[in-house]
C-alpha cells in the first residue's frame, strides 16, 4: 500500500500539475504579417518541434469572423495570404518575424515551453482617421458592429488563450504572458502632420491595453522602428514617416518596460516599397528575441 501512495505521488505533477508555456503575442501590420519567402529559408528554419502558434484571422474593421484561430505546431507559412476558418489552417508561401523569433528565443530560453499568438492586418493603423480600407486599431472606434482591430485582436487573444492543452498531449498547459511584438506605424506615418503627431499617445494607450488585456501592467513591450525605403516618383514612401519614428523612440525612453529595434534602417526591400526582403525578416525576429529576453531578465 505504501508503494502505491508513492506511485500515485508520482503521478499527480505529471497528470493535474499545468505545464506552463511563456507566451508571445506577435501584432501589427503587414510588416509584422510577413512578406518573406519560404523558398529562401535556411534549413533551421523550415521546421520546429514543441513550438506552437495561434494565429487570429485577420479581417477589416466591423468584420465579424475576425480573431478566430486554431492552435498548430509553428512552420513556415503564416505571413501574408495564411488563412484560419477555426478548425483547420492554411498555410500561405510567406513567412514574417515569427520563425526566427521562435528559433532565437527558444535558444534564450532552451529550458522553456514556447507558443506565439499572432495578429497582424496589413495597412492598418491606430489612428482611425488613418483607418482608409483597411482598418484602425483605435478600440474607441465604433464603426460597423463596432469592430475595429483592436476587437479582433481581443477575440484572438481570448481563442488562443481558451485553449487548456495546445499541442494535444492530454495535460494541462498554462500559457503565461512573456511579452508584446509590435510591428506597426507605416500605417500612421502615410497621412498627414496632424495624424502623425498623435501616434505617441496613441501607441502608448494600445500598448497599455493590451498589457491589461494580458493581465500584466509591466509586461515587456518591444516595438520595431518603422523605415522607409525611398523606393517611389517622390524618394519617401512615408510623408510623415519621422514623425512616427520620434514617437516610438520617445515611448521606449518614456516606459522602461520597453524596447526598440532599430536595425529595420539597413533592411533591403522585396518586390514593393513597402515590405522588407527575406533576410529582413529573418533578422528581424531574431532582433525581437534578443530585445525582450534582455527586458525579461532585466
Amino acid at each position: 500500500m505504501k508503494n502505491l501512495k508513492i506511485f500515485f505521488l508520482i503521478l499527480i505533477p505529471t497528470f493535474f500539475y499545468p505545464q506552463k508555456i511563456r507566451v508571445f503575442i506577435l501584432a501589427g501590420q503587414s510588416n509584422m504579417n510577413g512578406f518573406g519567402y519560404n523558398k529562401d529559408l535556411p534549413n533551421d528554419l523550415k521546421s520546429f518541434k514543441e513550438i506552437y502558434i495561434f494565429q487570429g484571422n485577420s479581417v477589416p474593421d466591423g468584420d465579424l469572423n475576425g480573431g478566430t484561430g486554431k492552435w498548430d505546431v509553428l512552420k513556415p507559412g503564416n505571413g501574408t495570404g495564411f488563412k484560419t476558418n477555426g478548425k483547420s489552417n492554411q498555410l500561405s508561401d510567406r513567412f514574417g518575424l515569427e520563425l526566427s523569433f521562435a528559433k532565437r528565443i527558444k535558444e534564450l530560453f532552451p529550458n522553456d515551453k514556447i507558443a506565439l499568438i499572432k495578429y497582424a492586418r496589413e495597412g492598418t493603423s491606430i489612428d482611425s482617421v488613418a483607418r482608409g480600407g483597411f482598418g484602425c486599431w483605435d478600440a474607441d472606434f465604433h464603426g460597423t458592429n463596432g469592430i475595429s482591430q483592436y476587437d479582433n485582436f481581443l477575440k484572438t487573444l481570448k481563442n488562443a488563450l481558451a485553449e487548456t492543452d495546445i499541442d494535444g498531449d492530454g495535460k494541462i498547459d498554462e500559457l503565461l504572458p512573456s511579452g508584446i511584438l509590435w510591428m506597426q506605424g507605416e500605417g500612421d506615418a502615410s497621412h498627414d502632420e496632424e495624424i502623425a503627431s498623435r501616434y505617441y499617445g496613441h501607441l502608448k494607450v494600445l500598448m497599455n491595453q493590451m498589457r491589461a488585456a494580458l493581465l500584466t501592467d509591466d509586461l515587456p513591450v518591444v516595438i520595431g522602428k518603422i523605415s522607409d525605403s525611398g523606393k517611389n516618383e517622390k524618394g519617401k514612401v512615408w510623408p510623415t514617416g519621422e514623425l512616427v519614428q520620434y514617437a516610438q523612440e520617445k515611448f521606449v525612453k518614456d516606459d522602461k518596460r520597453a524596447a526598440v529595434v532599430r536595425s529595420t534602417i539597413r533592411y533591403n526591400y522585396g518586390n514593393d516599397p513597402w515590405h522588407y526582403d527575406s533576410a529582413g525578416y529573418i533578422d528581424l525576429g531574431k532582433n525581437f528575441a534578443e530585445e525582450v529576453f534582455r527586458l525579461i531578465i532585466k
